[in-house]
């Protein structure tokens, strides 16, 4: 039997102990786990990025992976701290939204609030609270045991998700994500390859900040070092970048700033 995985998104950073203090209290459960770090740079209680980066990444799991998320700036209030079991994995999260662009991908097929088992701090709730029920999950205890069913219709969601159409065509969208490059990852999706053409990208735009860049091109090398471009990356949404620096940087902008593209369908 292959070893259950459990993955760990958090905003902890890298500096302390805490994403390693879960690890060690998941390890103590469930020492035949193969923790799988997907991400501890979220910035500081930034669901929204949370999920961003989530969603990018839990199709590629096998089905039956656990995955963890504490970006949770609700900890000790009474935002619930949940379980989630969908069609390809299970989720243990607060349910603060950061699960919702996760959820839309792998929808919930039932849902309980997590009932401690020992006691909490009132501040590591990812040590005290979440790290024991993904281990206990992933180690084969049924969701149900894992405290009270609530509704998977009920769960927290994060406001205006997605782009919006505007009455002249285009989308306004946000940056939800600017990676360690400093590129600009928007929420702007575009029809995949086969549905797009060379002469439509180049009459598309894309402003940002102050910003207006003509065409929308399909990689880096196609412009010169230094240059502004927009393209489409590798999650199928409109990125904005600087060949050899940084978007972020030369743009003054990041995460929940407006993005805005014309010409696209």
């Amino acid at each position: 039997m292959s070893r259950p995985i459990i993955t760990l998104t958090t905003d902890f950073g890298q500096a302390d102990g805490y994403a390693g203090a879960m690890k060690g209290i998941i390890l103590g459960i469930c020492p035949e786990a193969n923790v799988v770090d997907i991400s501890h740079e979220i910035r500081p209680q930034a669901v929204r990025q949370a999920a961003y980066v989530l969603s990018t990444v839990t199709p590629h799991f096998p089905t039956g992976t656990v995955h963890l998320v504490v970006v949770d700036p609700g900890v000790g209030s009474d935002r619930r701290p949940i379980a989630v079991r969908c069609g390809r994995a299970t989720f243990v999260a607060p349910d603060n939204g950061v699960l919702s662009l996760a959820l839309a991908l792998d929808p919930p097929q039932a849902a309980v609030q997590l009932r401690a088992e020992q006691p909490i701090s009132a501040t590591f709730h990812g040590r005290d609270l979440f790290a024991p029920a993904a281990a206990r999950l992933a180690c084969g205890r049924e969701l149900a045991q894992m405290g009270e069913p609530i509704s998977p219709a009920g769960l927290a969601s994060l406001p205006d998700l997605g782009p919006q159409r505007q009455s002249d065509g285009s989308w306004l969208g946000q940056i939800v994500h600017v990676d360690r490059f400093g590129n600009l990852i928007s929420d702007i999706a575009v029809p995949a390859s086969g549905e797009r053409s060379a002469e439509r990208d180049s009459r598309a735009a894309v402003w940002v900040g102050k910003e207006r860049i003509a065409g929308v091109i399909r990689t880096y090398s196609e412009v010169a070092p230094g240059a502004l471009v927009a393209y489409v990356g590798s999650s199928g949404q409109v990125e904005i970048a600087v060949r050899d620096g940084s978007a972020a940087a030369r743009l003054g902008v990041g995460v929940g700033d407006a993005v805005r593209v014309e010409g696209l369908p």
